[in-house]
């Protein structure tokens, strides 16, 4: 299966026009923002776990990240509330559940096989929020040489000078929006631009986003 496979490519999904589709076990649902492969591949989706459900225990070859956006996501190391960051690295295995339903962004089979951190981080903890920019809040997730995953928050009215991006970036848009030289990005928007990529950045009404760079280099 091939959808947005392109890392050359500018990717842009609306998620909350996807249908929810299937997943192997009963209960789990997906929305597919980003796949290469089957049911095994590189891939970045939406899941979201009904009242109860479970998946079957399975290892993640080339780890997993992911970020809680809604209700609490469980395994054998914890229950994960809204707000939560985690990442289990290469050859990690569990038994992922919910009790009370949630809706996770992961992401499948993009870590370096050198990557052997497990992380986990409370976004809704003020402790480790930072100041960036003027009208900037930044939280570091995760950093290494050649990934940096943080939460950001930028005010409304905000705008920022042209950045470059030379190993390209991604957002998810947790609420408000903002804009670019291409379009605006609503709540619920996915996107992905690609190595050497530039914007200008603004933001209207203000904007809590998810940000990933570094990790799309060719």
């Amino acid at each position: 299966m091939q959808i947005h496979s392109d890392l050359s490519k500018r990717a842009v999904v609306e998620s909350a026009k996807l249908d929810w589709i299937a997943s192997p076990m009963r209960g789990v649902e997906r929305r597919m923002l980003e796949r290469d492969g089957g049911e095994v591949a590189r891939a970045t989706s939406l899941v979201k776990y009904a009242p109860g459900s479970a998946f079957s225990a399975h290892t993640h070859d080339l780890g997993e990240e992911f970020l809680v956006l809604d209700g609490v996501f469980s395994d054998e190391s914890g229950d994960f509330p809204a707000g939560m960051y985690v990442r289990n690295p290469p050859g990690s295995r569990h038994i992922p559940s919910s009790e009370p339903g949630a809706v996770i962004l992961v992401k499948l089979r993009q870590m370096q096989p050198d990557d052997t951190a497990y992380i986990r981080v409370d976004t809704h903890d003020p402790a480790g929020w930072q100041a960036g920019r003027a009208g900037e809040a930044i939280l570091p997730l995760f950093i290494r040489p050649d990934e940096e995953v943080v939460m950001l928050t930028w005010e409304r009215g905000s705008r920022f000078s042209a950045q470059s991006f030379p190993s390209g970036v991604e957002y998810y848009v947790l609420e408000g929006s903002f804009e670019d030289q291409n379009g605006r990005y609503d709540a619920g928007t996915w996107l992905r631009l690609p190595p050497d990529s530039v914007q200008d950045i603004r933001t209207q009404q203000g904007t809590r986003l998810w940000r990933k760079t570094g990790h799309l280099a060719v």
